[in-house]
């Protein structure tokens, strides 16, 4: 399928691994002039700023005006904003120990990053009138679990901020979709200091144990690959999809069973 967003500008937040990688990775390849931010960059992003030009901005995301920094480094221009950044710290505590420090700072990161990027990016789509906000959400959003409370909160918040924010700039041109991934095979699960590790230290079982217990609910029995996702995001990136805004996307192999 030809996405036909060759000389179109994006910014991509979270871009140094993971889902947030893979989405650069795919936007430059379609001949798209990425601007990514992270925190620090990686060797896999600094490969890319060598072979496709994507320009690199290394931000914390979660303070308040570091998306502001990030959307700036992108120029006069832009297409595309897709608000990638997130963590899911697990609190195998239960509620009553996840203290008021690490909410704000689930919310900061999961929520707020996001709020404030499109917030700056929007004075430019709405100059240009037109513009596609893509925002990656998680199953959690609407699969509420205590050993993830305060991001799964910070999901549903994000997914009814663009819902919301989709009925206000729709009729200036701007589509603000989302995508709900379930288990993704990144650090974020997988990693030395991953999910699963994390668990596995907590209940003793081992890693791949917890992995495993991760997809069993699935219908195909596996993690969804970042460039799986990456490739919806493209789709949603791109004039295919020109009438479609509000939509929440789920790719989680089926874990969700409802409709």
């Amino acid at each position: 399928m030809e996405f036909n967003l060759q000389g179109r500008t994006a910014v991509v937040t979270g871009a140094s691994r993971g889902i947030g990688l893979a989405v650069v990775r795919a936007l430059a390849h379609e001949g798209v002039r990425v601007t990514a931010g992270a925190r620090k960059s990686s060797d896999e992003l600094d490969e890319l700023a060598a072979s496709h030009g994507v320009r690199v901005v290394e931000v914390d995301l979660s303070q308040p005006g570091g998306p502001g920094t990030l959307v700036a480094a992108a120029g006069e221009r832009l297409d595309i904003l897709i608000n990638n950044v997130g963590g899911t710290p697990p609190r195998l505590g239960g509620f009553l120990e996840v203290t008021d420090e690490q909410w704000q700072a689930c919310l900061n990161l999961n929520l707020m990053a996001a709020v404030r990027a499109t917030r700056s990016a929007l004075a430019l789509m709405l100059a240009a009138g037109r513009g596609v906000i893509v925002n990656i959400g998680s199953v959690n959003a609407f699969l509420p679990d205590p050993a993830v409370i305060d991001y799964s909160a910070a999901k549903a918040a994000l997914t009814n901020f663009a819902k919301s924010l989709s009925k206000e700039v729709g009729p200036h041109g701007i589509r603000v979709n989302s995508v709900h991934p379930g288990p993704v095979a990144t650090d974020l699960w997988l990693g030395r200091d991953g999910v699963a590790r994390q668990v596995a230290k907590a209940s003793g079982q081992t890693p791949q144990q917890v992995a495993d217990e991760a997809v069993r609910g699935t219908v195909t029995g596996r993690f969804t690959r970042p460039d799986e996702v990456a490739a919806l995001v493209l789709l949603l990136a791109s004039d295919r999809t020109a009438n479609m805004t509000g939509a929440g996307i789920t790719i989680d192999g089926g874990m969700i069973t409802t409709l």
